[in-house]
């Protein structure tokens, strides 16, 4: 079992970049397919990106979200860097993990990303 902490969310202008930090800790980050989520006040949570690791190859998921790319250190810790932020992109952003069953089964308590305009 993977437990995952979130980090890095914070208030910031419009226009204005913030990386988030996904840490685990319990399994390594690269046995579980990773994504980030974010869930906005009065909506339901969307899959923003993912990223998962296969045969020594990193394969990434994205859902059209060009301001917004996965990284990772390729064992413990998954980042979100977000560029160019909008008042819309308000939320309270997770990540979670997948063990292989497609189902992100594992979630962060999550961090608040906060965009003012």
């Amino acid at each position: 079992q993977v437990q995952l902490v979130e980090s890095g969310g914070a208030l910031v202008q419009a226009g204005g970049s913030l990386r988030l930090s996904c840490a685990a800790s319990g399994r390594t980050l690269t046995n579980y397919r990773v994504g980030w989520f974010r869930q906005a006040p009065g909506k339901e949570r969307e899959f923003v990106v993912g990223i998962r690791w296969s045969g020594g190859r990193t394969y990434y998921e994205d859902s059209g979200k060009d301001r917004f790319t996965i990284s990772s250190d390729a064992k413990n810790t998954v980042y979100l860097q977000m560029n160019s932020l909008k008042p819309e992109d308000t939320a309270v952003y997770y990540c979670a993990a997948d063990p292989g069953h497609g189902v992100f089964e594992y979630w962060g308590q999550g961090t608040q990303v906060t965009v003012s305009s």
